[in-house]
């Protein structure tokens, strides 16, 4: 088992979804690990480490039904080095949609990243009503897949897996709504508000 750099591409990295679910993927994972967060912007610095390893785990969540540009910054400068060893590029990607489905595009984007650089795709995991599931009792569902995540990644597998909670679009849209309108209320921000495209 070679080394592993795990890159937290979220704009909110030290408090993120991303990071709960890299420190569940760091418990499973028995080898030496390094880790980065693209907020340091540090990113010259993280791509010579990047260097010594056999395998890359990018865990970010989708944005706009993108990459975070945070992660795509990193990406820019991974482009600058030369990787004499390729490493196996993996990836935990989470949505605050119920379909993983909603991820495929930002996945696609890392696959073309992946070939235009000669890297090789490893492990995709999606992750749909990433911002909740793991307060939830669905959470062993991310627990359970991240684990066989693992175990593809440790055979070099090249898999694509997702999940998401068990739950009719409808019961979901109807939790949700009513999670964002508390948030809202505790910010004194209505409903009416919330749907308004207007920026102050």
């Amino acid at each position: 088992m070679g080394k592993l750099m795990i890159i937290n591409g979220s704009p909110r990295a030290p408090i993120s979804n991303s990071k709960k679910y890299a420190d569940i993927f760091k418990g499973l994972w028995k080898g030496e690990i390094y880790e980065y967060n693209v907020t340091s912007k540090k990113h010259s610095e993280a791509c010579k480490s990047a260097l010594e390893c056999s395998d890359l785990l990018f865990v970010f969540p989708l944005y706009a039904d993108s990459l975070p540009v945070t992660l795509m910054h990193f990406l820019k400068e991974m482009e600058k080095h030369k990787f004499f060893i390729k490493p196996k590029v993996h990836v935990i990607i989470n949505c605050g949609f119920i379909e993983p489905e909603q991820n495929n595009t930002a996945c696609d984007m890392i696959r073309i990243f992946c070939k235009q650089n000669g890297f090789i795709e490893g492990a995709f995991l999606r992750i749909g009503s990433g911002e909740a599931i793991l307060t939830t009792p669905f959470a062993f569902l991310i627990k359970r897949k991240i684990k066989r995540f693992v175990k593809y990644i440790i055979n070099g597998k090249s898999v694509n897996m997702k999940t998401t909670m068990p739950l009719p679009k409808k019961v979901f849209l109807s939790a949700s709504t009513k999670y964002w309108l508390t948030l809202g209320a505790k910010n004194g921000i209505n409903k009416q508000q919330m749907e308004s495209m207007k920026i102050e």
